[in-house]
């Protein structure tokens, strides 16, 4: 795999040094990992390495205590961002409840739990409690989410799962989750497929060309070649068996129904783009966004850009609807997040309001890259939500 793009070991520059204790846990993650590649022959998959350095038991970025989000995190999601976003999502969701009285909110990995309490104070305003579980793999964010609704005075009014439920009627809320799922890495160079490994050499992981982990890679891949027929060679990108495997889960469990999907990607024409030749891997480390995922390993977070066009099509084949699909600035405005923001005399909060609608609906903030999409079954109502801009030809 002798391609320029595939560069073994680059270490992210000019990014802060971890504290020695942090320091020691990477060693940890690290030597984890080695042990893996080892027991493996010398080699695994990329999609294993992110999987292990984002969720092994007690050392993954996203399984160990390490603050993640937030300002004294690596990164920040919208729910920390605005509290207009969570209110504005609990208004676009109310069709929904209307049609679906006794419905069950489920929110699937929730952060810190800023989404869920802001969520819930914007239906109890409106006089509406529904049942909501959040499903959380890290102990230490489900530790986090209790004590954000406790301080708004929600205790209790959550429960928590390991699992998804056998068999769900309700609403599914996911923000930010699909990117998070450990991707294959794919490398198209003089006419063969090949996927991105991963070895260990001179006290360095490098890149290792492998085959194929999964006979799906080949088909999708074709597929994509279909639909942007100029790609040029090499060309590197990232393909998400694991979010249509989440999909293929939920149109299982999921009897009548809705999931909302909240994200950053793209259609697959525009996901694969011949000028994306690199593809869309991005690690997340003390607000620094680069794109090697070999550095300090468990103490940054690793993610990709989502293909909804594959979300779209794994949606179809599980027997669900793709009800929406469109940009979050669009989805917000259309939710009515103008009035939402209302009007203060004091200056200082129409500044601060100003600033969040800006951070959440310009298309060089999180407007145009972050999509929404809305899956249904057995449940036809239209969200005002996707009425500004419909994408759904564009999957």
């Amino acid at each position: 795999m002798k391609s320029p793009f595939l560069s073994a070991g680059a270490t992210a520059p000019d990014l802060p040094a971890p504290d020695p204790a942090a320091r020691a846990h990477g060693e940890r993650v690290v030597a984890h990992l080695r042990n893996a590649i080892a027991d493996a022959g010398g080699a695994i998959p990329f999609a294993r390495f992110m999987e292990l350095a984002l969720y092994a038991p007690g050392l993954g970025y996203y399984s160990a205590g390490a603050h993640k989000l937030g300002a004294e995190g690596d990164f920040i999601t919208a729910p920390e961002i605005a509290p207009l976003f969570s209110r504005t999502l609990a208004r676009a969701i109310l069709p929904l409840l209307d049609a679906l009285p006794d419905a069950r909110l489920l929110e699937v990995g929730a952060g810190s739990g800023r989404m869920a309490a802001d969520v819930l104070a914007e239906l109890a305003a409106g006089d509406r409690h529904p049942d909501y579980a959040i499903l959380e793999r890290s102990a230490e964010l489900r530790e986090r989410q209790q004590a954000t609704l406790a301080e708004v005075g929600f205790a209790g009014q959550a429960e928590w799962l390991d699992a998804l439920p056998a068999q769900f009627t309700g609403i599914v809320l996911a923000n930010e989750l699909l990117d998070a799922l450990p991707v294959h890495r794919v490398v198209w160079q003089e006419g063969e497929l090949r996927e991105a490994w991963v070895g260990w050499d001179q006290d360095a992981f490098v890149w290792r060309p492998g085959p194929l982990t999964d006979p799906r890679l080949a088909g999708r891949f074709a597929a994509i070649r279909k639909r942007v027929p100029d790609l040029p060679d090499p060309y590197i990108s990232e393909i998400n068996l694991a979010a249509e495997d989440w999909i293929a889960t939920l149109g299982e469990r999921l009897g009548r129904g809705a999931i909302l999907l909240i994200d950053y990607g793209y259609g697959r024409a525009e996901f694969y783009h011949p000028q994306r030749r690199e593809g869309t891997l991005t690690c997340h480390y003390r607000h620094h966004r680069h794109a090697d995922p070999f550095f300090l390993p468990g103490l940054q977070d690793i993610t990709a850009h989502v293909d909804f066009t594959a979300v779209a099509d794994a949606a179809l084949a599980a027997g669900l609807r793709v009800a929406g699909y469109t940009t979050q600035a669009h989805f917000l405005l259309g939710s009515g997040l103008p009035e939402l923001a209302g009007f203060s005399d004091d200056p200082r909060e129409q500044l601060e309001t100003a600033n969040q609608i800006r951070r959440l609906t310009l298309p060089q903030e999180m407007g145009e890259t972050f999509k929404v999409m809305l899956l249904t079954r057995d449940l036809d109502v239209p969200l005002p939500g996707f009425a500004l801009r419909d994408l759904r030809d564009r999957l």
